[in-house]
Protein backbone atom coordinates (compact mmCIF):
# COMPACT_ATOMS: atom_id res chain seq x y z
CA UNK A 1 0.00 0.00 0.00
CA UNK A 2 1.00 3.52 -0.81
CA UNK A 3 -0.55 5.77 1.58
CA UNK A 4 -0.13 5.83 5.10
CA UNK A 5 -1.41 4.12 7.87
CA UNK A 6 -2.06 4.11 11.52
CA UNK A 7 -0.70 1.24 13.66
CA UNK A 8 -2.00 0.43 17.06
CA UNK A 9 -0.15 -2.42 18.45
CA UNK A 10 -0.05 -3.96 21.90
CA UNK A 11 2.77 -5.13 23.72
CA UNK A 12 5.33 -2.82 21.94
CA UNK A 13 8.24 -2.05 23.73
CA UNK A 14 10.32 -5.21 22.90
CA UNK A 15 9.54 -8.56 20.87
CA UNK A 16 7.51 -8.97 18.14
CA UNK A 17 5.59 -5.61 18.80
CA UNK A 18 8.54 -3.61 18.61
CA UNK A 19 9.68 -4.81 15.81
CA UNK A 20 6.52 -4.39 13.61
CA UNK A 21 7.07 -1.06 14.94
CA UNK A 22 10.17 -0.51 13.62
CA UNK A 23 9.09 -1.70 10.06
CA UNK A 24 5.71 -0.03 10.05
CA UNK A 25 8.30 3.45 10.55
CA UNK A 26 10.61 2.13 8.00
CA UNK A 27 7.96 2.11 5.72
CA UNK A 28 6.83 5.57 6.20
CA UNK A 29 3.55 4.89 8.54
CA UNK A 30 2.22 6.26 11.56
CA UNK A 31 2.26 3.82 14.90
CA UNK A 32 -0.04 4.29 18.45
CA UNK A 33 2.13 1.95 20.33
CA UNK A 34 0.51 0.63 23.61
CA UNK A 35 2.46 -0.61 26.59
CA UNK A 36 2.45 -1.45 30.09
CA UNK A 37 5.41 0.94 30.37
CA UNK A 38 5.05 3.31 27.83
CA UNK A 39 8.14 4.89 29.15
CA UNK A 40 10.12 1.95 27.54
CA UNK A 41 9.69 3.63 23.96
CA UNK A 42 10.94 7.14 24.31
CA UNK A 43 13.72 6.44 22.65
CA UNK A 44 11.38 4.89 19.89
CA UNK A 45 9.23 8.15 20.61
CA UNK A 46 11.97 10.50 20.10
CA UNK A 47 13.12 9.12 16.82
CA UNK A 48 9.84 9.77 15.67
CA UNK A 49 8.34 12.46 16.95
CA UNK A 50 5.58 12.87 14.60
CA UNK A 51 5.13 9.39 13.65
CA UNK A 52 4.76 7.78 16.84
CA UNK A 53 2.48 8.22 20.01
CA UNK A 54 3.46 5.54 23.23
CA UNK A 55 0.36 4.98 25.43
CA UNK A 56 -0.32 2.99 28.57
CA UNK A 57 -2.52 0.09 28.19
CA UNK A 58 -3.14 -3.43 30.33
CA UNK A 59 -4.89 -4.96 27.49
CA UNK A 60 -6.89 -6.83 30.76
CA UNK A 61 -8.72 -3.95 31.39
CA UNK A 62 -11.28 -3.57 28.68
CA UNK A 63 -12.55 -0.46 29.55
CA UNK A 64 -8.98 1.07 28.81
CA UNK A 65 -8.50 -1.16 25.86
CA UNK A 66 -11.47 0.76 24.25
CA UNK A 67 -9.75 4.39 25.40
CA UNK A 68 -6.43 3.30 23.72
CA UNK A 69 -8.94 3.06 20.58
CA UNK A 70 -10.91 5.82 20.89
CA UNK A 71 -8.04 8.15 21.46
CA UNK A 72 -5.77 6.66 17.99
CA UNK A 73 -8.89 7.73 16.41
CA UNK A 74 -9.39 11.13 17.72
CA UNK A 75 -5.36 11.79 16.93
CA UNK A 76 -5.35 10.57 13.85
CA UNK A 77 -9.02 9.78 12.45
CA UNK A 78 -8.59 6.00 11.89
CA UNK A 79 -7.20 2.89 12.38
CA UNK A 80 -6.14 0.67 9.57
CA UNK A 81 -3.76 -2.15 11.16
CA UNK A 82 -4.72 -3.52 14.82
CA UNK A 83 -1.83 -5.89 16.06
CA UNK A 84 -2.76 -7.80 18.97
CA UNK A 85 0.62 -8.61 20.44
CA UNK A 86 0.62 -8.53 24.22
CA UNK A 87 0.92 -11.93 25.71
CA UNK A 88 3.08 -13.97 28.29
CA UNK A 89 4.41 -17.73 28.59
CA UNK A 90 3.41 -19.70 31.12
CA UNK A 91 4.99 -23.12 31.92
CA UNK A 92 3.39 -25.83 34.00
CA UNK A 93 1.13 -29.66 33.10
CA UNK A 94 -2.28 -29.13 33.03
CA UNK A 95 -2.96 -30.43 36.81
CA UNK A 96 -0.15 -28.13 37.86
CA UNK A 97 -2.02 -24.62 36.29
CA UNK A 98 -4.28 -23.32 38.65
CA UNK A 99 -7.40 -21.92 37.53
CA UNK A 100 -6.10 -18.33 38.74
CA UNK A 101 -3.28 -18.75 35.94
CA UNK A 102 -5.38 -20.52 33.57
CA UNK A 103 -7.69 -17.11 33.85
CA UNK A 104 -4.78 -15.05 33.43
CA UNK A 105 -3.87 -16.66 30.45
CA UNK A 106 -7.20 -16.14 28.47
CA UNK A 107 -7.67 -12.52 29.84
CA UNK A 108 -4.05 -11.55 27.97
CA UNK A 109 -4.50 -13.60 25.27
CA UNK A 110 -8.31 -14.10 24.20
CA UNK A 111 -10.70 -11.59 26.12
CA UNK A 112 -8.27 -8.54 25.73
CA UNK A 113 -7.69 -9.04 22.03
CA UNK A 114 -11.53 -9.83 21.69
CA UNK A 115 -12.16 -6.69 23.28
CA UNK A 116 -9.65 -4.50 21.28
CA UNK A 117 -11.37 -5.93 17.89
CA UNK A 118 -14.65 -4.99 19.02
CA UNK A 119 -13.57 -1.68 19.73
CA UNK A 120 -11.74 -1.04 16.38
CA UNK A 121 -14.22 -2.63 13.69
CA UNK A 122 -16.37 0.47 14.25
CA UNK A 123 -14.38 2.59 12.45
CA UNK A 124 -12.30 -0.10 10.23
CA UNK A 125 -16.24 -0.83 9.00
CA UNK A 126 -16.48 2.88 8.32
CA UNK A 127 -13.67 3.50 6.90
CA UNK A 128 -14.22 0.56 4.59
CA UNK A 129 -10.93 -1.17 5.18
CA UNK A 130 -8.07 -2.52 7.82
CA UNK A 131 -6.42 -5.26 9.00
CA UNK A 132 -6.73 -7.31 12.47
CA UNK A 133 -2.95 -8.94 13.49
CA UNK A 134 -3.42 -11.27 15.81
CA UNK A 135 -0.26 -12.80 17.17
CA UNK A 136 -0.64 -16.49 17.80
CA UNK A 137 1.81 -19.25 17.99
CA UNK A 138 2.66 -22.33 15.95
CA UNK A 139 1.15 -23.33 19.51
CA UNK A 140 -2.04 -22.15 18.24
CA UNK A 141 -2.51 -24.82 16.03
CA UNK A 142 -1.16 -27.81 18.17
CA UNK A 143 0.20 -28.14 22.06
CA UNK A 144 2.88 -29.54 23.84
CA UNK A 145 3.25 -31.02 27.11
CA UNK A 146 3.98 -27.99 30.08
CA UNK A 147 2.28 -25.29 27.75
CA UNK A 148 -1.05 -26.46 27.92
CA UNK A 149 -2.86 -23.22 29.59
CA UNK A 150 -0.16 -20.83 27.22
CA UNK A 151 -1.79 -23.19 24.13
CA UNK A 152 -5.06 -23.56 25.29
CA UNK A 153 -5.35 -19.27 24.91
CA UNK A 154 -3.85 -19.48 21.51
CA UNK A 155 -5.92 -22.09 20.35
CA UNK A 156 -9.10 -20.11 21.24
CA UNK A 157 -7.98 -16.77 19.57
CA UNK A 158 -7.67 -18.76 16.30
CA UNK A 159 -10.65 -20.28 16.65
CA UNK A 160 -12.19 -16.65 17.60
CA UNK A 161 -10.37 -15.16 14.53
CA UNK A 162 -11.36 -18.11 11.87
CA UNK A 163 -14.93 -16.86 12.55
CA UNK A 164 -13.98 -13.42 12.60
CA UNK A 165 -12.36 -13.38 8.83
CA UNK A 166 -15.49 -14.51 7.42
CA UNK A 167 -17.57 -11.91 9.29
CA UNK A 168 -15.74 -8.94 8.47
CA UNK A 169 -14.24 -9.83 5.01
CA UNK A 170 -17.37 -7.72 2.74
CA UNK A 171 -16.83 -4.52 4.76
CA UNK A 172 -12.92 -4.97 3.25
CA UNK A 173 -11.42 -5.49 6.72
CA UNK A 174 -8.46 -8.64 6.74
CA UNK A 175 -7.76 -10.81 9.31
CA UNK A 176 -4.27 -12.09 9.84
CA UNK A 177 -2.95 -14.93 12.70
CA UNK A 178 0.34 -15.46 13.05
CA UNK A 179 1.84 -18.24 14.20
CA UNK A 180 5.52 -17.71 15.12
CA UNK A 181 8.20 -20.47 16.21
CA UNK A 182 11.24 -19.80 18.43
CA UNK A 183 12.22 -16.45 17.69
CA UNK A 184 14.80 -14.39 19.18
CA UNK A 185 12.54 -12.20 21.43
CA UNK A 186 12.30 -11.54 25.38
CA UNK A 187 9.52 -14.32 26.04
CA UNK A 188 11.96 -16.92 27.63
CA UNK A 189 14.05 -14.23 29.32
CA UNK A 190 14.23 -13.61 32.85
CA UNK A 191 11.19 -13.00 34.62
CA UNK A 192 9.35 -12.97 31.73
CA UNK A 193 8.20 -16.82 31.63
CA UNK A 194 5.70 -17.52 34.51
CA UNK A 195 6.23 -21.02 35.79
CA UNK A 196 2.91 -22.79 37.79
CA UNK A 197 4.08 -24.59 41.06
CA UNK A 198 5.90 -28.11 40.48
CA UNK A 199 4.45 -31.35 40.95
CA UNK A 200 7.19 -34.23 41.54
CA UNK A 201 4.93 -36.34 39.48
CA UNK A 202 5.25 -34.35 36.40
CA UNK A 203 8.98 -33.44 36.79
CA UNK A 204 10.08 -35.60 34.17
CA UNK A 205 8.28 -34.56 31.48
CA UNK A 206 7.90 -30.99 32.13
CA UNK A 207 11.16 -30.33 34.13
CA UNK A 208 13.04 -29.97 30.53
CA UNK A 209 10.72 -27.52 29.44
CA UNK A 210 10.79 -25.44 32.49
CA UNK A 211 14.84 -25.48 31.70
CA UNK A 212 15.30 -25.56 27.90
CA UNK A 213 12.91 -22.44 27.65
CA UNK A 214 14.80 -19.74 29.59
CA UNK A 215 18.05 -21.57 28.32
CA UNK A 216 17.00 -20.97 25.05
CA UNK A 217 16.90 -17.15 25.92
CA UNK A 218 18.83 -15.33 23.52
CA UNK A 219 19.70 -18.27 21.58
CA UNK A 220 16.15 -18.77 19.41
CA UNK A 221 16.74 -19.16 15.39
CA UNK A 222 13.66 -16.71 14.35
CA UNK A 223 14.87 -12.98 13.62
CA UNK A 224 12.00 -10.72 15.13
CA UNK A 225 12.96 -7.87 12.08
CA UNK A 226 12.18 -10.97 9.87
CA UNK A 227 9.04 -11.76 11.21
CA UNK A 228 8.02 -8.38 11.20
CA UNK A 229 8.69 -8.14 7.57
CA UNK A 230 6.98 -11.28 6.50
CA UNK A 231 3.93 -9.64 8.11
CA UNK A 232 3.57 -6.46 6.29
CA UNK A 233 4.12 -8.27 3.18
CA UNK A 234 1.39 -10.66 3.84
CA UNK A 235 -0.80 -7.29 4.64
CA UNK A 236 0.29 -6.11 1.48
CA UNK A 237 -0.25 -9.07 -0.75
CA UNK A 238 -3.24 -9.06 -2.88
CA UNK A 239 -4.98 -11.77 -0.60
CA UNK A 240 -3.54 -11.76 2.66
CA UNK A 241 -3.46 -15.47 3.83
CA UNK A 242 -5.57 -16.47 7.36
CA UNK A 243 -2.37 -17.81 8.53
CA UNK A 244 0.75 -17.03 8.30
CA UNK A 245 3.12 -19.55 10.31
CA UNK A 246 7.03 -17.96 10.84
CA UNK A 247 9.96 -20.00 11.03
CA UNK A 248 11.31 -23.61 10.10
CA UNK A 249 10.13 -25.12 13.30
CA UNK A 250 6.56 -24.00 13.44
CA UNK A 251 6.26 -24.73 9.73
CA UNK A 252 7.78 -28.38 10.34
CA UNK A 253 5.48 -28.77 13.33
CA UNK A 254 2.37 -27.34 11.60
CA UNK A 255 2.90 -29.67 8.65
CA UNK A 256 3.56 -32.88 11.03
CA UNK A 257 0.58 -32.25 13.22
CA UNK A 258 -1.76 -32.17 10.10
CA UNK A 259 -0.03 -35.16 9.23
CA UNK A 260 -0.93 -36.81 12.02
CA UNK A 261 -4.79 -35.95 12.03
CA UNK A 262 -4.95 -36.79 8.40
CA UNK A 263 -3.24 -39.96 9.17
CA UNK A 264 -5.97 -40.21 12.51
CA UNK A 265 -9.00 -38.94 10.10
CA UNK A 266 -8.29 -41.53 7.44
CA UNK A 267 -7.80 -44.45 9.99
CA UNK A 268 -11.20 -43.27 11.76
CA UNK A 269 -13.56 -42.32 8.69
CA UNK A 270 -15.32 -45.71 8.23
CA UNK A 271 -16.21 -45.09 11.99
CA UNK A 272 -16.72 -40.90 12.04
CA UNK A 273 -19.30 -42.16 8.79
CA UNK A 274 -20.71 -44.08 10.53
CA UNK A 275 -23.02 -42.89 13.25
CA UNK A 276 -25.24 -40.78 11.38
CA UNK A 277 -28.95 -42.00 11.97
CA UNK A 278 -30.10 -44.43 8.91
CA UNK A 279 -33.02 -42.62 7.60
Amino acid sequence: MSEQRVWLITGATSGFGRAIAEAALAAGDVVVAAARRPEALDDLVAAHPDRVRAVALDVTDQAAAAGAVAEAVLWHGRVDVLVNNAGRGLVGAVEETSDRELREQMELHFFGPAALVRAVLPHMRRQGSGAIVQMSSMGGRMSFAGVGAYSASKHALEGLTVALAQEVAAFGVRTLIVEPGSFRTSFAGTGALAQAAEMPEYADLVGPVRRNLPDSDGRQPGDPAKAAAAILAALDAAETPLRLPLGNDAVDAIEASLARDRADAATWEKVSRSTDFED
